[in-house]
């Protein structure tokens, strides 16, 4: 099973400096979530262990957060290195289309999204970690719209 750090470098990996495609933690931790929520609806098991907390700016994995927090609100490096042997075409793939869908959006856009789901204002409602099954239950819903829109 990967880290909450595994993907966070995988979507670092895919940003285009040159391009203008940067990615805050704000950002990055949106992103995080989208593929932990998404892997949860279609796998029915995590993507990662470490815990989502529900922060007044969104989902956020707080040993993420700390780690990458010295940027600021400035973007984050890509990685000098990564070992692309450790995600399976499964993941990868998955991680791909979260990217292709979600990067596209600033990181104040992914923070309104995340804000109007379910399993951020449950979460927030009651102060606690927001929870694999409200992830999955609500990414299911959102697997079923996706493909009634097609």
């Amino acid at each position: 099973m990967l880290n909450c750090y595994d993907v966070a470098n995988y979507f670092l990996a895919q940003q285009d400096e040159s391009a203008g495609d940067l990615i805050s933690n704000l950002k990055l931790q949106k992103l995080v979530y989208y593929a932990q929520g998404f892997h949860l609806a279609i796998y029915v098991r995590p993507l990662f262990t470490e815990a989502i907390a529900a922060w007044t700016h969104g989902p956020v994995v707080p040993e993420l957060y700390e780690y990458y927090q010295k940027y600021g609100n400035c973007a984050i490096p890509c990685p000098t290195e990564i070992d692309f042997t450790r995600y399976d075409e499964e993941t990868r793939s998955l991680l791909d289309e979260v990217y292709s869908v979600f990067g596209q959006f600033s990181a104040w856009k992914l923070r309104n999204m995340t804000q109007a789901e379910s399993p951020w204002q449950a979460a927030l409602s009651t102060r606690s970690l927001i929870t694999h099954r409200s992830m999955k239950d609500y990414f299911k819903t959102q697997l079923n719209y996706e493909a009634e829109a097609v």
